[in-house]
């Protein structure tokens, strides 16, 4: 078993359409997906968290509509997305409760992981999910779609899912065993590559071009998700989900492609803060604040003095200290017109100042980068 899965305390799981949805019958593979759903209850007995990322609602909505082969008008995805939905939600459910596992759907879409305020709210909706023992279920929401929905976008969506949890480690099950060297079905010298240390032009180039056969079975997708999962340091690995219990067989050391990070997700995520340059408020602390941050500790309301600016929720916000100076860049727990209510004020009295019960930080530690110190 590799060292990477080992040390994977969150594992992102994707799996496609062609794995979940048989292409003749256009039914659910039904023995298939309990074969991953006991790999998922093992690795769950096992310590590690689980998120799921399942695509197939609209291949499996378009059998029960009895829709012809063929490309479908937008309103016809959609209305297929919407049935196959239902469907995906309750063979999941009723799977996992066999091995008393609730499972929970989530339902987003790219634009859900682009728009901060919809980003943070999916991502604690999933911490929270997660924190309770749930199996979350993501599936892409094709049903408000404002674009043709496109085969592949769920590899990215996986990768965005990872990057937003803070995931380990990603597996993308497909029907290839990994990245080759090229399209292995038509070139008989193509050399499997079982590890990745950097997505170099070439290892774009090996993926093939959009109009490829080999691009059609979504390894263009599963190199950009690698781009976005390593840059959120996230070690990917793309296995192939063919056989029964999947997981089982990667780590039997079934052959897989591993894209390796180098960084960890909160040294990768306080240097993006700290890099950031889209500053929108500030905040002024005391004395004992200035300390209490320079000792590892989060920005408690009790220790501000001033707020300006125009912030919301997860913005990016600058922390002076009483000579002015900044000492810190962080993400605020608040939007400015809260933080004004509270800022002096105990943590204990949030709820009754709100009328909500919110996060007791203005600023996590773990959202915040000191400026005398680098990423501490």
């Amino acid at each position: 078993m590799r060292q990477e899965w080992q040390n994977a305390k969150r594992i992102v799981i994707k799996i496609g359409s062609a794995l979940l949805v048989d292409e003749e019958t256009g039914r659910l593979r039904q023995e298939w997906i309990y074969s991953l759903i006991e790999d998922i209850a093992r690795l769950k007995h096992e310590g590690k968290e689980v998120i799921l990322v399942a695509s197939g609602s609209k291949a499996l909505g378009r059998s029960e509509l009895g829709l012809v082969p063929g490309t479908l008008t937008l309103d016809q995805a959609q209305a297929a997305a919407a049935i196959g939905q239902i469907s995906l939600a309750h063979t999941f459910k009723a799977l996992f409760q066999n091995h008393d596992i609730k499972a929970a759907q989530v339902l987003l879409t790219i634009s859900d992981t682009e728009d901060r305020r919809r980003y943070l709210n999916a991502r604690d909706t999933i911490n929270t999910l997660v924190g309770f023992g749930v199996i979350p279920v993501v599936n892409e929401n094709d049903t408000v779609a404002t674009n043709e929905i496109r085969y592949g976008d769920n590899d990215r969506l996986s990768a965005r899912v990872a990057s937003m949890v803070d995931a380990d480690v990603l597996l993308i099950f497909s029907d290839i065993d990994g990245l080759y060297t090229a399209p292995p079905h038509s070139d008989a010298k193509a050399e499997h590559i079982p590890e990745v240390t950097q997505i170099t032009p070439e290892i774009e180039a090996m993926a093939g071009g959009t109009g490829s056969s080999f691009s059609s079975g979504g390894m263009v997708t599963k190199i950009m998700a690698a781009k976005i999962a390593v840059a959120a340091a996230c070690h990917m690995v793309i296995a192939s989900g063919k056989g029964a219990n999947p997981v089982t067989a990667l780590l039997n050391n079934a052959k897989a492609t591993w894209f390796l990070s180098s960084a960890d997700p909160l040294t990768a995520r306080k240097s993006w803060i700290a890099g950031s340059l889209d500053v929108k408020g500030v905040l002024t602390i005391d004395q004992g604040a200035e300390r209490a941050l320079n000792e590892g500790n989060s920005l408690l309301p009790a220790g501000v003095t001033q707020s300006s600016g125009d912030f919301d929720r997860g913005d990016i916000i600058a922390i002076k200290n009483e000579a002015g100076e900044i000492i810190a860049h962080g993400l605020s727990s608040y939007d400015q017109t809260d933080t004004i209510q509270i800022i002096g004020k105990q943590s204990s009295e949030i709820k009754s100042i709100l009328g909500h019960t919110g996060r007791n930080e203005l600023v996590h530690r773990d959202n915040m980068a000191l400026t005398n110190s680098g990423l501490s």
